[in-house]
């Protein structure tokens, strides 16, 4: 299974915000009314308007103060629970590219269960506009990709925490970095590699970074097939 993949180096990320302002800007989206939170990190969350956050943390780790920069986005899973939910209720309102591999939400997504989907994914990704009743989240800049180009937030990323192409060669590029950053950061591991298109490198312990960098403990499960119909697709046909 090739298509594309993200590699995100979070060893390289400076909390910049470049990868978060270039994708609102190439999806047009806008801009959110916002407070201070305490944080720098801004907006709080994910939101139909804003499909890629970078998320910061302060912790102790070891007995070492650290701050942690994560840029969350959809992981474009290879067996995507989200789609699986979908398709039970508007077959193909979630499309997945057979060339690039993204996961994308259509128009007919206002035709879904937006909770279920959102209760499907493993990373908390799916947003609703209570408004249009539209689902939303990263689609790869799918159009970008098909015309030759990177994602935006790639093309912006200016300390090379942000990498794209095609998943052989990312595989190759993170296993490279994870060999190099062992020696200095023992607990560095590629999370999740096996099965999601946007595979983190992280420094420090997933669960440092953010509950939902992996499936898991931290977060919710990954669902098996068997387990999602029993849990979501079930009670959505017993409605049908």
């Amino acid at each position: 299974m090739n298509g594309k993949t993200f590699f995100v180096d979070l060893s390289r990320c400076t909390g910049c915000r470049g990868c978060q302002v270039a994708c609102k800007q190439w999806k047009n989206k806008p801009v959110e009314p916002t407070e201070n939170t305490g944080s720098h990190q801004n907006p709080p969350d994910l939101s139909w308007q804003t499909l890629k956050v970078v998320r910061f943390t302060e912790t102790t780790i070891d007995g070492k103060f650290h701050w942690l920069f994560f840029p969350d986005q959809c992981r474009h899973c290879l067996d995507a629970p989200c789609k699986m939910v979908g398709d039970s209720e508007v077959p193909d309102a979630i499309a997945q590219d057979p060339e690039t591999g993204a996961v994308v939400f259509t128009d007919k997504t206002k035709g879904l269960n937006a909770e279920a989907v959102r209760e499907a994914c493993p990373y908390d990704i799916p947003r609703v506009d209570p408004a249009t009743k539209l689902m939303y989240k990263c689609d790869m800049c799918n159009d970008r990709v098909h015309a030759g180009m990177l994602p935006s937030c790639v093309k912006t990323c200016p300390t090379g925490t942000m990498n794209f192409g095609d998943r052989e060669e990312m595989l190759a590029l993170a296993k490279d970095r994870l060999a190099k950053l062992k020696p200095a950061y023992p607990k560095a591991e590629l999370v999740d590699a096996g099965t999601v298109r946007c595979i983190f490198l992280c420094p420090q312990p997933p669960t440092a970074y953010y509950r939902y960098v992996q499936y898991g403990d931290a977060g919710p499960k990954m669902l098996t097939r068997k387990a999602l119909f029993a849990k979501v697709l079930r009670p959505l046909r017993a409605f049908g």
